[in-house]
């Protein structure tokens, strides 16, 4: 199962040249990386990105974060992916801009959203 993280152009351009990132400010803040399912992704946007362009929506596969990633409640009373360690560039699976259009993010067709 993918889970999805976004990324402002600049963080997303952090865990590139470094390999490796403890996250967003929010994530730094709270201790671990925030994740979204799916079904979870486009409220992520709208709710913590709402107007900002120049982002990108990072695909990491759950199962091969191990033990690191937990499944907690958060918003809405439904579980959310959180993953307790540095997120690594060998856990991206692939990466898409984002792009902000009429004030809506545009999630990638075929991909669950």
């Amino acid at each position: 199962m993918l889970i999805y993280k976004i990324f402002r152009a600049p963080e997303w351009a952090a865990l590139r040249a470094n390999g490796r990132t403890p996250g967003a400010p929010i994530d730094v803040a709270d201790g671990y990386v925030h994740f979204s399912t799916a079904a979870q992704a486009a409220e992520t946007a709208a709710k913590h990105f709402a107007g900002q362009d120049d982002l990108f929506l990072l695909a990491v596969e759950a199962d091969s974060l191990g033990d690191d990633l937990k499944w907690e409640v958060s918003r809405g009373g439904a579980e959310f992916p959180h993953l307790y360690r540095e997120m690594q560039i060998a856990d991206v699976h692939w990466a898409q801009p984002l792009p902000l259009v009429d004030g809506v993010h545009q999630f990638p067709a075929g991909a669950g959203f």
